[in-house]
């Protein structure tokens, strides 16, 4: 952990010399590549030691596929190599070490590398081996037309601001932020001169950067004090089990899950930072004219905390993961996405029996609170204290199921999750299954997906 923070602190500071002294106007594309992947080399290599010749064989493996393998392939061999690789490394964690964390974990960088890798494969198997009319607009946007150079590809996956951390970004988001084209995209998006302008602005991101380490300091400081003092194994020790009522209990799990998320808001927000200090991550701007720097951010707080769905949870919680899933597996998925997304967000995750629990469950959930939004939510839109209540209700069903879906996450193991489940009377499962069971459920298939995202593209060609 002490690597970790030191690493990023150290990226921190490197991307701000990275973007002044090595800026598109100071430096060439190659110089940048070169410098981004040296400096990312010698972080994982600090903070991982030897470990760290995992994530460069994989890179390498993936390396010799993507100028192997024929492009209708690319993306299930990378896929399968990638995922395999970190599959191993997980099962090695497992039974070398007994469930136990490395103090030199290297599974998180391995988790991001595969995304990347997969990400890559999959955009240039679209750019390459399929035609414009089979893709969607997004697919159509991110589609890459030629296979990258060994610079090129090394600065992608092994880049300083990514490499701890991530988050996954988009390959030719990346290189239009190495070739200086990053800013300059989003900002033409805009019709300045209706805006007073007679030349584009300059944004700069110190301004997100300053106010994303304030998040930082806040969450470690909550990481520190919450987190210790509510640990998550109380919610199934005897003693509490026995004095306490059902809903002093769900109450205290929500309490326990709250206290488990700072450490995740200072990795991913610190990890944003750094890819802002070093110019990358400009999504454009607002209604109200600010500039934004989210694109790579993983995490909405105030949507997640005031999440009135399951999904709107999920879509706001590790938003860059979650992109990854969409674009890799559920738009991709022949049949049953959501099942077919969810388990392979866990087998990214990790073989520990908890993540099995927790994804499974999300199925259930997800399919569930699909079913109620269809099926009710249209007859609480008539008056807005009808509104207001469905809102507060469903705020609150929300975050006891996701402190209830995620309990087995941090728990990890088999007889506490069992055990946990117990106490709380599997009611989270066997209200889902009701509700599958007694609303009709319409389902969208993937011919009318297919249809509505060629529907969206051509409205786009014809603008």
């Amino acid at each position: 952990q002490i690597n970790f923070v030191a690493c990023q602190l150290f990226a921190l500071l490197a991307a701000f010399w990275f973007r002044i002294y090595l800026s598109p106007s100071h430096a060439s594309s190659a110089v940048r590549h070169a410098c981004a992947t040296l400096f990312g080399i010698y972080f994982a290599v600090f903070c991982f030691g030897w470990y760290s010749i995992h994530l460069f064989v994989l890179v390498m493996m993936n390396y010799g596929i993507m100028n192997m393998a024929s492009i209708p392939n690319i993306h299930r061999y990378s896929f399968v190599v990638a995922m395999g690789y970190l599959t191993l490394c997980h099962i090695s964690r497992i039974y070398i070490f007994h469930y136990g964390i490395l103090t030199t974990d290297f599974s998180g960088p391995l988790m991001i590398i595969t995304q990347k890798i997969t990400t890559l494969a999959c955009q240039l198997h679209d750019g390459i081996g399929r035609q414009a009319e089979e893709l969607t607009a997004e697919q159509n946007r991110l589609a890459v037309k030629s296979r990258p150079s060994l610079l090129e590809y090394l600065s992608y996956l092994l880049n300083f601001m990514s490499i701890i951390a991530g988050p996954c970004s988009n390959y030719k988001d990346y290189i239009a932020f190495i070739e200086g084209r990053h800013v300059h995209m989003k900002l033409l998006e805009v019709n300045w001169k209706q805006k007073g302008y007679d030349r584009l602005p300059d944004p700069s991101p110190t301004g997100a950067v300053m106010y994303k380490l304030c998040i930082t300091l806040v969450s470690l400081i909550l990481f520190l004090t919450l987190t210790k003092n509510f640990p998550m194994a109380y919610i199934i020790d005897n003693e509490f089990l026995d004095k306490t009522p059902f809903l002093s209990r769900l109450g205290y799990l929500y309490v326990v899950t709250q206290a488990a998320k700072p450490k995740y808001y200072f990795a991913w927000t610190l990890a944003d930072a750094v890819n802002n200090a070093a110019g990358y991550g400009f999504s454009g701007v607002d209604e109200t004219g600010t500039f934004r720097w989210d694109l790579l951010s993983n995490l909405n707080i105030w949507n997640i905390e005031t999440a009135t769905s399951f999904k709107m949870y999920i879509e706001n919680w590790n938003i860059q993961t979650a992109a990854w899933l969409k674009r890799v597996c559920y738009d991709r998925a022949p049949w049953y996405p959501t099942a077919l997304t969810f388990i392979l967000s866990a087998l990214w995750h990790g073989i520990y029996p908890g993540y099995y629990f927790t994804f499974l469950t999300g199925i259930l959930i997800t399919l569930a609170a699909r079913a109620i939004r269809n099926n009710c939510r249209h007859y609480f839109l008539s008056s807005v204290p009808l509104k207001i209540a469905y809102d507060v209700v469903t705020w609150a069903v929300t975050q006891l199921a996701v402190c209830y879906t995620v309990a087995p996450f941090v728990m990890l193991a088999v007889e506490p999750t069992i055990k946990f489940y117990k106490s709380v009377y599997f009611h989270m499962h066997i209200l889902s299954i009701l509700v599958l069971l007694l609303l009709p459920i319409r389902p969208q298939t993937h011919s009318v997906r297919r249809a509505q995202n060629q529907a969206m593209l051509n409205s786009i060609k014809s603008k």
